[in-house]
């Protein structure tokens, strides 16, 4: 059972004809304790793309990107009731926000501009008292060289730029440049670290993080070889260190799928890796001692496209938003392997792309 009896999850969809989409904006569901069953509450509509959404630490503000746009909104929450009331729209520059993420003190917002004239950046907002935005104050370019892909790197493409653990370090995978950066964050500003970033593959594509709960290990997702690289994190002085890479696809996979979303499980003993394309979910062990994976399997996510899934604050239900069929699927994590998981509940929302939780 997940824990408390108001617990509410909010879904952001793409909604452009471009995006090919049919989502409306960001849907608020009630999650019923006993069985996990979504029950819509409420949906923020005439949003274009809110496709990633952030609380900040206290829970009372809701920020959301505008994909292919370039803007942030911000909503007052009701943390009894879970409905959301519009409070600000801030311009962030660039174009295509993909992520955003809040300091631990409430008081910035970063975000990754995924495109750019120049490619993509980092931009640092402040938060006023009441949760509103303040304009950027500062706009961080990542350089080096571009990958190898004729298509998707042509230049730096941040995707992702969550703290770490701490919240002293902001860690950003970069598609473009098959690096992944690290800054300090001081403040309300990104500096470069002492080691300011790791290489990955040619090609690889690197998208998200995922750090382990009690461990100094992270786990990037590379979308393009749809690779994992198990990492060491070096939480002095903010440094990524490679140890291992494994496939993110069973090897009888022989069509074409990009690797999407990652996360290790409550209790740091798995990690998952979403595949659109294969439209399944990878499962690994990790070896507590050494950080190191081991291939479980994989499981069908019971639609199409799943590009983000989510773990539910009990660590006992994940949920995969499968984009193209508009489902979101519920599976019972059993606290073993979670390649034995099966499908319980699907739920209809249009075009969903990010899933995150209010207790």
């Amino acid at each position: 059972m997940d824990r408390g009896t108001a617990l509410f999850a909010y879904v952001g969809s793409r909604t452009t004809r471009e995006r090919n989409a049919r989502g409306e904006g960001i849907s608020v569901f009630r999650v019923q304790a006993e069985t996990g069953a979504l029950e819509l509450v409420q949906l923020v509509g005439d949003l274009v793309n809110p496709s990633y959404l952030a609380f900040n630490r206290k829970r009372d503000r809701l920020y959301t990107v505008h994909g292919d746009g370039h803007e942030i909104s911000v909503f007052e929450v009701d943390r009894q009731h879970g409905r959301l009331s519009f409070l600000q729209r801030q311009a962030c520059g660039g174009k295509n926000p993909v992520h955003l993420a809040v300091d631990p003190s409430d008081r910035y917002l970063v975000v990754s501009d995924h495109l750019g004239s120049q490619g993509g950046t980092l931009a640092v907002m402040g938060i006023n008292k009441d949760g509103s935005l303040a304009p950027v104050h500062q706009r961080v370019a990542l350089a080096g060289k571009p990958g190898p892909h004729r298509v998707e790197q042509p230049f730096s493409k941040p995707h992702f730029n969550p703290f770490d653990p701490s919240g002293r370090f902001v860690v950003v995978p970069d598609k473009g440049l098959d690096k992944v950066f690290v800054f300090a964050f001081k403040d309300g500003e990104l500096h470069p670290t002492q080691t300011p970033w790791m290489q990955c593959r040619e090609g690889a594509g690197p998208r998200h993080i995922a750090f382990h709960p009690q461990r100094s290990f992270a786990y990037v997702v590379n979308e393009l070889d749809s690779t994992v690289v198990a990492c060491r994190f070096d939480m002095d002085a903010g440094s990524l260190h490679a140890m291992q890479v494994l496939p993110a696809l069973p090897d009888d996979f022989t069509g074409h799928s990009r690797a999407a979303e990652i996360e290790v499980s409550r209790d740091g003993r798995h990690v998952y890796v979403s595949n659109r394309g294969a439209d399944n979910i990878a499962a690994f062990d990790v070896d507590q001692k050494s950080g190191r994976l081991r291939w479980l399997g994989a499981f069908e996510t019971g639609g199409k496209t799943p590009r983000f899934f989510a773990i539910s604050p009990s660590g006992r239900r994940l949920y995969a938003l499968n984009e193209d069929s508009d489902t979101i699927t519920m599976f019972a994590l059993d606290g073993s392997e979670l390649a034995h998981a099966l499908p319980h509940q699907a739920t209809h929302c249009a075009s969903p792309v990010c899933m995150v939780f209010l207790e």
